[in-house]
């Protein structure tokens, strides 16, 4: 259910129907980063790991001229600069690109670096298929078994032309009829959402559900509460109570499906919050115009098929 103001109600409905109800349930994950210690503090930087069922959200608070290297990455994988400043330099294989702060990189598998040129925040998104990050999760108990009504993590197609770094500027304006800022690669969909100021109108929540994917929400700035309710069935040892989680920042929740759920900004001065899909969603790519890089990245040939019919 969306106020009749939000883009998403546009938004086609799943048929009815479709799929066999779900019959169990996981419970969200937060993780507050602010409340916790790190879990790495070296070459200059602090960094904390959370994940999912197939990402994981590595923040790092680094300081100019900290690395963050990957030796073996298993798969493409996302490096956000959320804040302008002086951005850092990504090397990949033989190439070297230096990006800006307010950006967004996608880097191919394989040995790779992020090397800071300025004092900054950094989020790196892999799946779970890096094994040795998995491990340095915070919740990484909560996924010794895999969740329900979320299928196996199948990557969406590479880049039509070729493997190698891409960045885009996230100095994006605002359009009407297009939902935050949303990129995509094989791995992920990230959607930079507009910054607000003050906390979100009450009469304009959007709650609403996922049948079979996750939604990780990171909150970068200010305060979100996290509104949860899960469906009732015939047994009752299956129902959860709501949840009406606060999270400040830095921190993310984990949203399961096929929970009922709303983020409220309350904070009384900037709320920036990012929402992030692993893989890219179809009802987002679908939508002409809303995934700014589409023309980099396809959709698979059965997803592109169905969206076009």
């Amino acid at each position: 259910m969306y106020h009749s103001s939000d883009p998403r109600a546009a938004l086609a409905a799943t048929p009815a129907g479709t799929k066999p109800a779900a019959t169990h349930f996981a419970g969200a994950e937060y993780a507050k980063f602010y409340e916790t210690a790190p879990a790495e503090n070296h070459n200059g930087a602090r960094t904390w790991y959370a994940r999912g069922q197939n990402f994981i959200i590595a923040y790092s608070e680094a300081e100019e001229g900290a690395v963050l290297s990957r030796n073996n990455q298993p798969d493409e994988y996302v490096v956000l600069l959320p804040d302008p400043g002086a951005g850092a330099e990504i090397v990949w294989g033989n190439e070297r690109k230096v990006v800006s702060g307010h950006s967004i990189s996608f880097v191919p598998a394989g040995a790779s670096s992020v090397t800071l040129r300025g004092a900054a925040k950094v989020v790196r998104m892999v799946t779970t298929r890096s094994e040795d990050l998995a491990r340095l999760c915070s919740n990484a108990a909560s996924y010794a078994t895999p969740h329900p009504n979320l299928p196996a993590f199948e990557p969406w197609p590479e880049a039509s032309g070729g493997a190698k770094i891409r960045t885009y500027s996230l100095d994006v304006a605002a359009t009407p009829g297009r939902f935050g800022r949303i990129f995509r690669c094989s791995t992920f969909m990230v959607n930079f959402l507009e910054p607000k100021n003050g906390p979100r109108d009450p009469s304009k929540m959007s709650p609403h559900h996922h049948d079979d994917f996750e939604q990780c929400s990171l909150a970068l700035a200010g305060t979100f509460i996290h509104h949860l309710r899960w469906p009732w069935t015939t047994d009752m040892a299956q129902w959860r109570a709501d949840d009406h989680e606060s999270c400040g920042s830095p921190s993310i929740a984990v949203i399961p499906p096929p929970s009922i759920h709303t983020s409220q900004a309350v904070d009384p001065k900037l709320n920036v919050l990012v929402d992030i899909f692993c893989p890219p969603r179809l009802d987002f790519s679908a939508k002409p115009g809303w995934v700014l890089n589409e023309d980099d990245y396809p959709m698979p040939a059965q997803a592109a098929s169905k969206s076009a019919a």
